[in-house]
């Protein structure tokens, strides 16, 4: 379990990966970054490991892409692969957080607040970023009891 402090939030993407971060109360997640895929998947993993400890954070949270039933195909068994990469790379504790329909909902915000989404996809990438992890936020506060 993550214990209190910031936590990054992650979207992997083929071409991209998007980042976000909580405060430290871990009430608020922010959009933060974009990493472009590198092709070399150590790499990648060293660009989410230096921002971890940017900004110096107590876990990460990675969205793992569910089926709209809530079942893994071959996307979030691509993703699990990544995320237990990184619990072997990374000193802080790893999640995996459901992520469905994170980038509908973040392309349908950027487009309420008149931003092209189709010229600001690595934009998209930090929004549903920050949408899951705001998910994972609110579901441990709920767990907790707190409001």
């Amino acid at each position: 379990m993550i214990p209190k402090g910031r936590v990054v939030g992650v979207d992997l993407g083929s071409r991209r990966i998007g980042v976000a971060v909580t405060d430290s109360g871990q009430t608020v997640a922010t959009p933060v970054t974009t990493v472009e895929r590198a092709g070399d998947a150590t790499g990648d993993r060293r660009a989410l490991a230096a921002i971890v400890d940017e900004y110096g954070a107590v876990g990460v949270v990675v969205g793992v892409p569910l089926t709209l039933t809530g079942r893994s195909g071959p996307a979030a068994d691509a993703a699990r692969e990544e995320i237990a990469a990184l619990r072997a790379e990374l000193s802080v504790e790893v999640e995996e957080a459901d992520e469905r329909l994170t980038t509908v909902a973040a392309a349908a915000g950027l487009r309420a607040g008149g931003r092209p989404t189709r010229r600001h996809r690595r934009v998209i990438d930090q929004a549903a970023a920050a949408v899951m992890l705001q998910g994972w936020v609110d579901r441990r506060r709920a767990e907790a009891g707190r409001p």
